[in-house]
């Protein structure tokens, strides 16, 4: 590992040898460089508030663990590779520490890890691909302000990029791709009964999901926007999720996303039926705009398919006062606008669209 105190992108021309000579301090930071087959747990160990510490290209076999406000982890692009340790006897991995054992051990990637007293905050994760972890490649719990951009999370177990207890996140650009369930996934908590976290303005945008069982899930929160992102060949496109604990999920505002042909099977599971040809699925949420999407081409004989679907929750909390407007639905079926919420105040204005249950939404 070597590093450099000047300003990143200085740092990496100069350790890369680009011919440049030596680059002038311009930061007081330090940039800690990684080559594959070296501890990146050792390097953002060592780093302090504000440093970065960059991945070189090449495939990284190591989950990590960061709790360090303002550490920037950083790749060279989707050809910075991490994966997870190879099986017992195959090679010699190197020493995690027992935080990135504990990542490990939960089947993550990267974790970013704070404490329900104690966020971790301002953490950046970009510029790399994490594939092949059992769980999550990059999992976060009680971060605030944590930027996850242009990461490449594909084929891990159950959730590309997840998040739960946190605030104030921005995820944009990301491709989440083949997934056991959903590319994007946003929660209060899974682990206990509790009401909706307001985010503070989570932003959701410019991502690709694609072949998840679910391309975003938003499940009890509010305040938060999914804008812009492209959604295709998943079994459901957007879920918002609520329940009967207060606060009730809602406050989210879904505009601008073209989510097409998520068509995908998937099979019933414990908590949610079978899934086929969802495009946006509301459930027992409040307040909540979805707006200017296009929606094309998600077809299916779940419960749940549809272009845009409204519909009771699981356990019988309807969805009140969701505004559904200015859409761009064709193709879709059994409809394209589906209500079956007995809910009060849902409103369909605007969308254009050839078929809706009941008549007359459209």
């Amino acid at each position: 590992m070597k590093k450099c105190h000047i300003a990143p992108l200085a740092c990496a021309a100069a350790l890369l040898g680009t011919g440049l000579g030596a680059a002038a301090p311009t930061a007081t930071h330090t940039v800690h460089l990684v080559r594959p087959g070296e501890s990146i747990q050792e390097a953002v160990d060592s780093a302090r508030p504000g440093d970065t510490v960059l991945l070189a290209r090449g495939t990284h076999r190591e989950s990590v663990s960061v709790s360090t406000p303002g550490l920037t982890l950083r790749g060279m692009g989707r050809g910075t590779v991490l994966k997870p340790q190879r099986a017992p006897g195959t090679a010699t991995a190197p020493d995690t520490g027992r935080a990135a054992d504990s990542c490990a051990a939960a089947g993550n990637g990267i974790c970013v890890e704070g404490t329900r007293d104690h966020h971790v905050d301002g953490v950046t994760i970009a510029s790399l691909t994490v594939t092949g972890f059992g769980k999550t490649g990059v999992y976060a719990h009680d971060a605030d302000g944590l930027t996850v951009q242009n990461v490449n999370a594909v084929g891990n177990g159950v959730w590309g990029i997840a998040t739960e207890e946190s605030l104030r996140g921005m995820f944009r650009g990301n491709t989440a791709r083949d997934n056991g369930d959903a590319g994007l996934f946003l929660a209060n908590t899974v682990t206990e009964e509790r009401g909706a976290l307001d985010t503070g303005g989570t932003v959701v945008e410019h991502n690709r999901l694609e072949g998840n069982r679910i391309g975003v899930t938003v499940r009890r929160l509010r305040n938060l926007t999914v804008s812009d992102n492209h959604v295709t060949g998943n079994c459901a496109g957007v879920f918002v999720v609520g329940d009967e604990n207060k606060p009730k999920a809602g406050l989210v505002t879904v505009r601008d996303n073209r989510i097409v042909r998520n068509n995908k099977s998937c099979p019933k599971t414990a908590r949610l039926d079978a899934l086929q040809g969802s495009g946006i699925v509301l459930t027992g949420t409040e307040d909540n705009l979805v707006t200017r999407n296009v929606i094309r081409d998600n077809a299916g004989t779940s419960p749940l398919s549809g272009g845009i679907v409204v519909f009771k929750s699981f356990v019988g909390t309807t969805s009140e006062r969701n505004r559904i407007s200015d859409n761009l639905l064709r193709g879709n079926a059994p409809a394209d606008l589906v209500n079956t919420d007995p809910g009060q105040g849902n409103t369909f204005q605007g969308n254009t669209c050839r078929l809706s249950r009941p008549a007359g939404l459209c």
